[in-house]
């Protein structure tokens, strides 16, 4: 049903402000507000009065529209089609987060986004590694990740030194991956749309490119995931959590 990840909204107080430091994190020009990168487009739009900015929604992409509105509707999910073929799902039976499945026919090749003049092509961001969602209930997770929307659970970890569940669920060549807060218990509350992961071809060019934009930095560290280095952005996010990940050198 679900095939890939098509697209993420990420709602902003200035969305021109939001577009031009997407620019210089991912080093790539934006056509028309967002950002078509090789496993992912990123939107950019002007966020609700008094939004802070953030993640808001993610839109599954699929190549039969009709199959998928027949299973999410066995699968007790409320779906509205829309015009375009846009199957929107009911946010409550979401948890909270705006989810829809886009009909992807393939007749057209997306137009990827290309470096911003000066930038080396491995220091900018060639894809998205995976995007975090929150939530306070691991099981309902999965009940709708895996059993509702079909997605592959590839991990399911406990790491009390990081207060964390982990779910690492496949979805084409990246994670969604939901994390729940040990410390906090598990509640009802809702789920929430929080961090991205994106892939570069080369960690350090890729700090260093950053680091002459005046965007804000950590220190390169070894990665989680075995062979990989990583560091954290600190600015021109528009409010998401972010991490750039590399494989490691040699």
């Amino acid at each position: 049903m679900i095939e890939a990840l098509d697209h993420i909204v990420l709602a902003a107080p200035s969305p021109d402000a939001a577009v031009a430091d997407y620019q210089a994190l991912l080093g790539l020009h934006a056509g028309g507000g967002s950002f078509q990168l090789a496993n992912v487009r990123l939107e950019v739009r002007a966020g609700a009065e008094g939004h802070t900015g953030g993640l808001t929604a993610l839109a599954f992409a699929t190549s039969d529209g009709a199959n998928a509105q027949r299973l999410l509707q066995q699968r007790a999910l409320p779906v509205a089609a829309e015009a375009d073929g846009t199957l929107r799902i009911a946010p409550p039976a979401t948890h909270g987060v705006h989810i829809s499945l886009l009909p992807r026919t393939g007749a057209e090749a997306p137009r990827f986004s290309q470096p911003v003049p000066g930038a080396d092509g491995a220091s900018c961001v060639s894809g998205l590694d995976h995007v975090v969602i929150r939530t306070p209930n691991p099981e309902r997770a999965v009940a709708l990740y895996a059993g509702r929307l079909g997605l592959s659970l590839r991990l399911d970890r406990s790491e009390p030194k990081w207060s964390a569940r982990l779910l690492f669920f496949r979805c084409g060549d990246l994670v969604v991956e939901v994390v729940h807060d040990l410390e906090s218990g598990l509640g009802d509350g809702p789920d929430r749309l929080w961090g991205l992961s994106w892939r570069v071809p080369d960690v350090v060019k890729a700090h260093a490119r950053l680091s002459r934009a005046s965007v804000e930095v950590s220190d390169i560290r070894k990665g989680r995931r075995p062979g990989t280095e990583v560091f954290t952005v600190k600015s021109h996010t528009a409010n998401v959590p972010t991490l750039m990940l590399g494989a490691a050198p040699g």
